[in-house]
């Protein structure tokens, strides 16, 4: 029995009825000393169709064991095509039935109940919906840059080109650089030493330099390309 205080009315299960699983609740309402009977329509859309079984006997996971056979015939008493699903390393069972009716009444009648000298708890199982199993493209954000673009967003506006960043003083360091001259990039510290660009020689005022000092010309040293080794195929064509 519910009893709802704000409004003063009794919702009374059908004798014999430990579950809200019929199909009609009577509702009971004093008003001027009268008893008004009323029935209200309840459907199962919400209720799921599927128990959870926990705790449930090592034997029963057993294939060839009678155990099974008789913790099965408990609830084919409700549905005779009920099936079942054994999960033996969280030792628990799931039970399918064809209609929520038939596992609400399983529930109200087997919960908490003795099976083998064990006491049977048995939970509704919660269905989750995870949505369409394809892969939902992307919102087009910014749809409108792509190639062709189609039409703009309203107030979509067309930005400007900031004006290019010069370092000048990069330009006015690449100046100052000329052929054959040192250039200080950092001077020195009391801590600290100075960094200094030594610009090479080419090869012509290298080679001219080598000539004077020593009074003969060296040639320069060639390059020997390493040989290849020999092909032996490894299949006779």
């Amino acid at each position: 029995m519910l009893n709802t205080s704000s409004v003063g009315i009794q919702l009374i299960l059908r004798p014999g009825q430990q579950f809200p699983i019929c199909s009609h609740i009577y509702i009971m309402q004093q008003s001027n000393n009268e008893d008004r009977e009323a029935t209200v329509d309840v459907h199962f859309i919400d209720l799921t169709d599927s128990l959870v079984a926990w705790k449930v006997p090592v034997d029963v996971f057993a294939i060839e064991n009678p155990l099974r056979a008789s913790f099965e015939d408990l609830f084919r008493a409700f549905d005779r095509n009920v099936t079942f699903q054994y999960f033996k390393s969280f030792r628990r069972v799931r039970i399918n039935f064809t209609n929520a009716l038939a596992a609400a009444e399983a529930r109200a009648k087997l919960h908490k109940s003795d099976f083998n000298g064990r006491e049977v708890r048995l939970y509704f199982a919660q269905s989750v919906h995870i949505g369409s199993p394809h892969l939902e493209p992307p919102k087009p954000d910014k749809q409108f840059l792509l190639s062709p673009p189609p039409s703009p967003p309203v107030g979509w506006e067309q930005s400007k080109d900031a004006t290019p960043v010069i370092n000048y003083d990069l330009l006015c360091a690449i100046a100052r650089l000329g052929p054959g001259e040192k250039y200080e990039l950092q001077p020195g510290t009391p801590t600290t030493p100075s960094v200094v660009v030594h610009v090479c020689e080419n090869d012509q005022e290298r080679s001219g330099s080598e000539e004077n000092m020593d009074g003969d010309s060296r040639p320069h040293p060639k390059i020997i390309q390493t040989r290849r080794p020999e092909y032996t195929p490894s299949v006779m064509q």
